[in-house]
């Protein structure tokens, strides 16, 4: 297999081994389990717990001391294992520490996997903003095979869906180590300083106006994504609730399924992302995907599983855009304007700020906001109210970025420094 198709078994396997339980695990806690909206919350800020400082961490070892390979490796087969243990939690409190410990492992791997890519599609002189879009894609149709699987093995509200996580994890880890080799850069000299030796050069983006507002509304954007993930399912999934539709009906019975649209709508965006990026630049691409985020969430606020069917198709569609937009542009604008001697640690960086410090807020503070605000009755949520808050949130972010954001297009920037 040559070298752009072992990246893409890559890309497709690290995607699957999220997309198995990352959309049901909000159905598996609240229907499955019945806990709060707050014990969820807390359930899912271990992804961006872990987000916070594992990515940057693991991008430092990347960069100065291991493999990336090797270490990437490690930690998918340390997540599968980890997984294992999921079916044999009862509550909250202890599946909190196991979804932890999980996400400690899996979450550093999807920007270590973005390094692995960049660096050997450039040891073998290929231009990555143009050949890793269509391998990045197979990572969203390997998400969208896991989604499927979930659904019509009958897993989405227990734990099976962890398993098939599991076993796909370590089979990822294992062909790993078969890949071309990452090694560091140790290009750190002797007299180096302290921040240098550690691998922290990448924080000193934030002392650049640019950079650091692009990391600040990366992270308002990753609280967008967080809300997605965490209730998207959930929400289809109670419709079963009101008599005019019930448990038989389309939408409940394959929610799943139907979420899977979205990604659906990546592998499209993502080959127009090269395009997109040359014409418009980061700042505009980036608006196009919060204008998405606003449509995204306040289309689901008036979709129902009939008249309104359209309304949920079409969000899930533009999620495409809202998600590809920001996640893949933003990694290709990371990997384009930093030194290759930080590479590692600046995507590392970039994920921090998007799965850890924003998806930390958006999944503790909406599990508040929502059981305090939008919870009636036996645990019912308020869906309407609770996407239209949602949307004027990502609107206002938009806006606040369009202000404040200055940044003037050149197409020829996005040929990496060497």
């Amino acid at each position: 297999m040559n070298i752009k198709g072992r990246l893409t078994v890559l890309s497709f396997m690290q995607f699957f081994v999220w997309g198995a339980w990352l959309l049901t695990i909000g159905t598996y806690c609240f229907n499955a389990k019945g806990w709060t909206g707050a014990q969820f919350g807390a359930i899912f800020s271990t992804l961006a717990l872990s987000s916070l400082f594992m990515p940057a961490l693991t991008g430092i070892i990347a960069d100065k001391w291991m493999n990336a390979e090797k270490l990437y490796g490690i930690l998918q087969i340390l997540y599968g294992v980890v997984l294992f243990f999921v079916p044999q939690v009862n509550d909250p409190d202890t599946l909190y520490y196991v979804i932890f410990a999980a996400m400690i492992c899996y979450m550093p791997t999807i920007s270590l996997s973005n390094s692995i890519s960049y660096t050997i599609l450039k040891n073998n002189n290929y231009d990555v903003v143009k050949v890793f879009p269509p391998i990045r894609v197979w990572g969203t149709i390997g998400f969208i095979v896991a989604l499927w699987t979930t659904n019509l093995t009958g897993s989405k509200a227990n734990a099976n869906q962890f398993i098939i996580a599991a076993v796909a994890a370590i089979a990822l880890g294992i062909y790993a180590f078969t890949l071309p080799k990452c090694p560091p850069q140790r290009s750190i000299s002797k007299d180096a300083s302290l921040i240098e030796q550690l691998g922290l050069n990448a924080f000193k983006l934030f002392s650049k106006y640019k950079m650091a507002l692009f990391f600040i509304f990366s992270m308002f954007l990753g609280a967008a994504l967080q809300l997605t993930n965490m209730y998207g399912d959930s929400f289809l999934d109670d419709f079963r609730k009101i008599p005019e539709y019930g448990p038989e009906s389309f939408v409940v019975k394959y929610s799943t399924i139907i979420m899977s649209i979205s990604q659906i709508s990546e592998t499209v965006f993502i080959l127009t992302i090269p395009f997109f990026l040359k014409k418009f630049g980061i700042k505009k691409v980036m608006l196009f995907s919060m204008i998405a985020w606003v449509l995204r969430f306040g289309l689901f606020a008036y979709g129902n599983p009939t008249d309104g069917l359209w309304m949920i198709i079409l969000s899930c569609i533009v999620y495409g855009m809202a998600f590809d937009f920001f996640n893949i542009s933003g990694s290709l604008f990371v990997e384009t304007t930093t030194s290759s001697s930080i590479r590692s640690s600046a995507q590392g960086l970039f994920m921090m700020m998007t799965n850890g410090v924003g998806a930390y807020m958006g999944s503790k503070i909406s599990g508040y906001v929502i059981d305090q605000y939008f919870t009636i009755g036996a645990g019912d949520k308020d869906w309407h109210n609770i996407w239209l808050y949602f949307a004027l949130y990502a609107l206002v972010v938009g806006v606040l970025f369009a202000l404040l954001f200055k940044h003037k297009h050149n197409p020829d920037e996005l040929n990496p420094q060497h």
